[in-house]
């Protein structure tokens, strides 16, 4: 049950606020806390929390905001050998504005992220090949990404491609993936389709004739599920009345890496993903707020209940 991640290291300064502001208006925010974030930290801290053995890949810069990283990743029990130090660049920062109903908007700068090289993957290329499932998403060079995809093709792990943010791919990269999952944002940008356009019949056309399978989140519409020539199915979301969506995507392919490693079928990870995400918005942060194993069984186990929630996990700054 391994996953390995090409992980990016997003340090998230958070302002909750009423309404994002909009050009050259001033908001008064009504909270501030810091998390450890990015998009591949936080689905490799879901997937260990899920139970998964998680080995990570990325670069940290060489500052106060890296040794945060290093300490969570250690409490966390995540394998760090090929988390390289950069006294070059500084580690990457996130800065979310976070609305009062939960909806979230970014803005990243990557920083030593975008050092990750094919070479660092290289280094890498026996863990990669000895894991399950390698988790990949765009916060890091493409042709480091491809790099680590080829080695994964070619090994027989299955790939899990998170396309977000979303950047043009090689059409290469796309035909090795495995698991393709877009939120309804980043599938309209893949497929070229207009935002008025029905979800589902793009989602049909994106994919028809293509490899593996594609899981669209689609936020609390739930998830729409396309898997080789079985009919599209939508998945429902779990009601529940959200905090802070920063990290929900991550937590769902963290949950769902880590299932499909144990063995699962695609559908009953793409529903225990679905239930972990959904437990993820009712704590604030990325990373902090994946649930553990523990408690996605209990809401699985018990669909009508109100989710049974243990304070979230490490946070640093308030």
């Amino acid at each position: 049950m391994k996953v390995f991640v090409l992980a990016s290291f997003m340090y998230d300064l958070v302002a909750t606020a009423p309404v994002r502001p909009q050009p050259g208006q001033t908001v008064v925010g009504t909270h501030f806390e810091t998390f450890v974030g990015g998009k591949g930290f936080n689905q490799a801290v879901a997937a260990r929390r899920a139970g998964a053995d998680v080995t990570v890949l990325g670069r940290l810069g060489d500052d106060a905001f890296g040794e945060e990283f290093r300490e969570f990743l250690h409490a966390e029990g995540i394998a760090a050998e090929h988390v390289i130090a950069d006294a070059a660049a500084g580690t990457g920062v996130g800065l979310p504005v976070v609305e009062t109903g939960g909806q979230n908007s970014i803005v990243i700068v990557p920083r030593a992220n975008q050092q990750v090289t094919r070479h660092d993957v290289a280094a890498a290329s026996a863990a990669i090949a000895g894991a399950d499932v390698l988790l990949v998403q765009l916060e890091l060079p493409v042709a480091a990404i491809l790099a680590a995809v080829r080695i994964a093709h070619a090994s027989e792990v299955t790939v899990v491609l998170n396309p977000a943010p979303y950047v043009e791919l090689p059409p290469d990269l796309l035909a090795m993936v495995d698991v393709l999952v877009p939120n309804e944002g980043e599938l309209r940008e893949l497929a070229g389709a207009a935002a008025e356009a029905d979800i589902d019949q793009v989602a049909r056309e994106y994919w028809h004739g293509r490899r593996g399978a594609m899981v669209v989140t689609l936020g609390e519409d739930g998830v729409l599920l396309l898997d080789g020539d079985a009919p599209p199915e939508r998945i429902p979301a779990r009601s529940v009345a959200a905090i802070d969506t920063i990290g929900a995507g991550d937590t769902f392919c963290g949950n769902l890496g880590a299932r499909l490693a144990a063995g699962e079928n695609l559908r009953d990870a793409v529903v225990a993903a679905n239930a972990a995400a959904a437990l993820s918005v009712l704590r604030r942060g990325g990373a902090p707020a994946a649930p553990t194993a523990a408690e996605t069984a209990d809401a699985l186990a018990h669909p009508d209940d109100p989710p049974a929630l243990a304070p979230s996990g490490v946070r640093t700054h308030a």
